[in-house]
Parts: structure tokens; sequence; C-alpha cells
């Protein structure tokens, strides 16, 4: 069965992060932004929307840590140099100890989806670097979140392959 992505003008309502032109010096050789550099956006945009949920940049000098355990990507639409772009996150779910999401890139100058990023992350004890149960805090936010998203009226596009455990 062929997944259903949501179309720019559903994503377009999402807040968006890591807005910026593709940089020269990320184009490869085949004139479009590497490979590389679609992952780094996306985690970069996932990172700034963890913020509004009280994980900031730093939360490791307190204590905690997210690390990713799992991506599926996909690549839709080729971003080139000077194209706008953007990331748009959803969140999907949480487990104790674990969340699940999913990160698409918008190229905004040619009103289309470029990318998605699936994702499954961790919370970490930076003391004994391994899993913990999130934060209540942190917990109850992404509970408001995920539920806020789980209202969207748009099907999600998972992968099928990742999964809270």
């Amino acid at each position: 069965m062929k997944s259903q992505h949501p179309t720019y003008d559903q994503l377009v309502g999402l807040s968006a992060y890591s807005e910026q032109p593709v940089p020269i010096a990320f184009e490869d050789v085949n004139g479009h932004l590497n490979v590389r550099h679609y992952t780094g956006i996306a985690s970069e945009g996932l990172d700034e929307s963890l913020v509004e949920l009280g994980i900031p940049p730093q939360w490791p000098a307190q204590g905690h840590a997210c690390f990713s355990a799992e991506h599926h990507l996909t690549y839709l639409a080729e971003l080139r140099t000077g194209d706008r772009m953007s990331a748009r996150v959803r969140l999907l779910g949480r487990s104790e100890r674990a969340a699940h999401a999913l990160v698409y890139l918008l190229d905004e100058s040619h009103q289309r989806l470029s990318f998605v990023m699936e994702e499954i992350f961790l919370h970490i004890d930076m003391e004994t670097r391994h899993t913990a149960p999130w934060p209540d805090d942190i917990a109850a936010k992404l509970d408001t979140r995920i539920a806020r998203d789980a209202e969207l009226t748009w099907e999600t596009d998972t992968s099928g392959c990742l999964a809270l455990r």
C-alpha cells in the first residue's frame, strides 16, 4: 500500500523550525542538498520544537538528554541551493522512556513537501547514560502536544517499521 503524505497546505499550518535557505556549502555533486544535511536539518527542527516542551539545548548539563534510536527517511523532492526550507514536527506518541515523531522538511520556494524523517528518540539519564523515565513535567508536556497533534485532520504517514516499545 502506497503511503499518503500530507500536502504542503496541511503541513504549513504547523509551527516552522530551522527556517533557512539551502546554503551552497550543503550542495553535493548532483547540485542539490546532500543527504546528510536533510537529516541534520530535520533533527535541528525536532530539537527546536522540543525546546517548547521544556527540553533546552543545555539539557545535558542538567543531567538529561534526548538520543535518537531509530530513523526512517523518505526523500520526495530535491532541495537546491537558495531554496527556502523549514521543518515541521508532528509528535505521534510516547512511552515511559521514548517518543515517536514525524519531521517534515518543506520546500517553501516551491510549496511542496521535500523530505520526511520518522524518528524514535529516547530520554537519557546522563549520569548513567541509559534510558530513564521522562521527568513528570516533560511527560505531561509531551502528552499535551501528542494529544494536540492527534487532533490534526490528516492521516499520519508512518513507515510501519518504527514503533514505541
